[in-house]
């Protein structure tokens, strides 16, 4: 930018809400917008007044008439109050931290992770302040964005910023060592947790579905999960006799390209096999040419000239993603009636957003299946309903043909389940309303989490750590690449071999990090690493940054999908069978230590992945500056940032957590954790059988 430029673009953050009203502002044709949000029936008339009353809060009461009848406006045509006129006109993007107006630099980094999340690039309906995963949101409205940035501007490190679901409540006195920011995301009393419960309220303004790092403002865009998928993608083929090193002449079908399920498209190549990923809403399908994920060439509307092109590039060995321009279960049916080979499957589809075009019926366009739920939302679920099945049929039918096919934690298989598909093992029947399998999963497929991630990854305290250079230079991206690559290379010397396997992976990662990873955004990179390795790298970035070796600070992050960030029986905490796994604690406990071991801000949430009320998940960001404070911070708090997760788990006796915490604790002699003591089974049931 211009001097002038920033100079405006400082004195429109630090305004927060204008002096005078600004005009209105028409929806921009050339952004992806979110669907419609069904109200009526929804919200009765009082309720609708109570939305708008709810609105015009933030304002003075001369603007209130003008204001009133546009809200109304809003909530009759997008079932929600954006505020668009509050939209601001500077371009929305990450900055380098000096362009921020602030007095605090953890603040000024915040701002810039928060602009990241909303850039056009990075998110999915930007204008709706939607990041991903459909209804993903950083904030319910353009003026909770104004005013937090105005606070952010204006606060020091001697007071913390106050987040309820993107209301900015205000700033309270604090402390340096408490976060600037601490952010709750949709924390409903658990009885009014529904799904229908997230409409009503999120319609009436007072709570709102943050996913996982949407409303934490730690998304990096789609590379955040191109890792994990790359991870889960090698070791289902390991799993599987597959390939060890890659899946050259394999192929792996899945459907979405969203925020979250861009990542398939690259994850695919890198792995070397055919990637075949079913897309129905051709924006997704520009945004990830545009973003450089995939190739318009490899884009085809009609299946038979598909499969061609799949079988010439599984003869070939090609590392190539194909995409198909229509609904996954018409792939999947005709993959099924042309008797196809098909290693691995899975599914992307935002099923945790079912109600809300999460998922797209079969035998209807996108455009036509949100005009039907515009206009018969019973008609659209039952659409749904029929898909679902459908979608069951054919792969059921492709795995008996020897496909390994798992639930990637987007909810298919419990809303298939829901609607009567055949997705439940032998003798299992389907789940009544509110009924729990405490022991083991009903279902046929396995979540990744469940056979991959979870004994292979989260169990050793492997994760999705992540990092993002403030300074805008993409040298410092390559500098931070190179010193993540050097701490690996010393780490695997040292490592036992039941962890080996995990750092080689990550190392030949983040070496093709460059080449493999389009920047979209801010200048980040992600890479699965376990307490130690995410500590030792931490180290050698505020050393890099202390010694001027990098131009500016480094925040550090992490997915919410991780070691200890979230319960989620049917994702994260899939493959803990003590009965634990419907309980929250570990997540709770995860963002209050993190708030008090130095983390820069932290975050609570509601929903995630598997949908509102079915996953509590929470995060962090922690700024690093090259100063002593920093360094102590970083090691008080990642440490306990995945160890508590092992410790967890090894206490549900999972065995590689228990051998992990054992490690640890040798390592580190103040960590006294309470291990298990294995109770015989058969022992057990001798005992009740008298």
């Amino acid at each position: 930018m211009t001097a002038t430029q920033t100079r405006s673009f400082q004195q429109q953050i630090a305004e927060g809400i204008p002096a005078a009203l600004p005009p209105a502002k028409p929806l921009d044709p050339s952004v992806s917008h979110a669907p419609r949000r069904v109200v009526e029936g929804v919200l009765s008339d009082e309720e609708k007044v109570l939305a708008i009353q709810n609105a015009l809060r933030y304002f003075p009461p001369q603007w209130h008439r003008e204001l009133a009848a546009e809200f109304a406006d809003e909530l009759h045509r997008y079932g929600r109050i954006y505020m668009h006129r509050f939209r601001p006109d500077y371009p929305m993007h990450a900055r380098p931290i000096s362009e921020y107006p602030a007095r605090s630099r953890q603040a000024a980094a915040i701002m810039l992770m928060i602009q990241n999340n909303l850039d056009p690039k990075v998110a999915k309906h930007p204008h709706e302040l939607i990041t991903y995963g459909g209804n993903g949101a950083v904030f319910q409205n353009w003026i909770q964005y104004r005013l937090v940035m105005h606070y952010l501007a204006k606060m020091t490190d001697h007071q913390t910023l106050v987040l309820y679901s993107g209301h900015p409540l205000g700033l309270f006195p604090s402390h340096p060592e408490a976060p600037r920011v601490v952010v709750t995301n949709g924390m409903m009393i658990p009885n009014y947790s529904r799904k229908e419960d997230w409409n009503r309220f999120n319609a009436l303004g007072v709570t709102q579905y943050g996913q996982m790092t949407a409303g934490s403002f730690m998304y990096i865009g789609p590379q955040g999960i191109v890792h994990g998928t790359t991870i889960t993608l090698l070791n289902a083929g390991r799993r599987m006799g597959l390939g060890d090193k890659d899946l050259r002449g394999r192929v792996f079908v899945t459907s979405g390209l969203g925020g979250m399920s861009g990542a398939q498209a690259r994850a695919a190549v890198i792995t070397g096999c055919v990637g075949v990923i079913a897309e129905v809403d051709g924006d997704a399908i520009r945004q990830r040419v545009t973003d450089g994920y995939i190739l318009q060439e490899n884009v085809y509307a009609d299946l038979g000239a598909l499969i061609e092109r799949l079988e010439a590039c599984r003869e070939a060995r090609e590392a190539v993603c194909l995409i198909y321009h229509g609904n996954i279960v018409d792939l999947w049916e005709r993959f099924a009636r042309d008797h196809v080979r098909v290693e691995l499957g899975s599914d992307q589809t935002s099923c945790h957003n079912i109600h809300d075009m999460g998922y797209c019926p079969a035998d209807y366009t996108f455009e036509e299946a949100k005009q039907l739920l515009i206009q018969d939302k019973t008609a659209f679920l039952e659409a749904v309903a029929q898909s679902l099945r459908r979608h069951a049929a054919a792969v059921n039918e492709l795995c008996a043909r020897g496909m390994y096919f798992w639930d990637y934690g987007n909810a298919f298989l419990k809303e298939a389940g829901d609607v009567g598909a055949a997705v439940f093992k032998p003798g299992e029947q389907p789940l009544k309303p509110g009924e729990i399998r405490v022991i083991a999963s009903p279902y046929r497929y396995p979540s990744y989490v469940e056979d991959i991630l979870g004994p292979l990854c989260f169990d050793y305290g492997f994760g999705p750590f992540r990092w993002v250079c403030c300074s805008g230079d993409p040298a410092d991206l390559e500098k931070t690449d190179r010193i993540a690559g050097e701490v690996l290379d010393n780490l695997l010397q040292e490592a036992p071999e039941e962890i080996q396997g995990q750092i080689r992976d990550n190392i030949l990662w983040i070496r093709n990090a460059q080449q493999n990873l389009p920047v979209v955004g801010s200048y980040s990179r992600i890479l699965y690493a376990d307490s130690e390795g995410r500590m030792r790298i931490s180290k050698a970035f505020n050393d890099a940054i202390a010694r001027g070796e990098l131009a500016g600070p480094v925040v550090l992050g992490r997915d919410h999908h991780d070691v200890s960030g979230t319960d989620s029986p049917f994702r994260e905490t899939a493959n803990i069978y003590d009965g634990s796994r419907y309980t929250a604690d570990m997540a709770v406990h995860n963002a209050i230590g993190d708030s008090f071991r130095g983390a820069t801000w932290v975050s609570l949430h509601n929903g995630g992945g598997v949908g509102w009320g079915e996953v509590i998940n929470g995060g962090f960001g922690l700024v690093l500056d090259g100063s002593p404070e920093a360094e102590r911070r970083l090691h008080a708090m990642l440490f306990w940032d995945v160890n508590n997760g092992i410790a967890r788990r090894a206490w549900a006796r999972n065995p590689h957590a228990i051998s992990t915490l054992s490690r640890t604790m040798e390592a580190y002699p103040e960590l006294e954790v309470t291990t298990p003591f294995l109770a015989d089974a058969r022992m057990v049931e001798e005992i009740l059988k008298g």
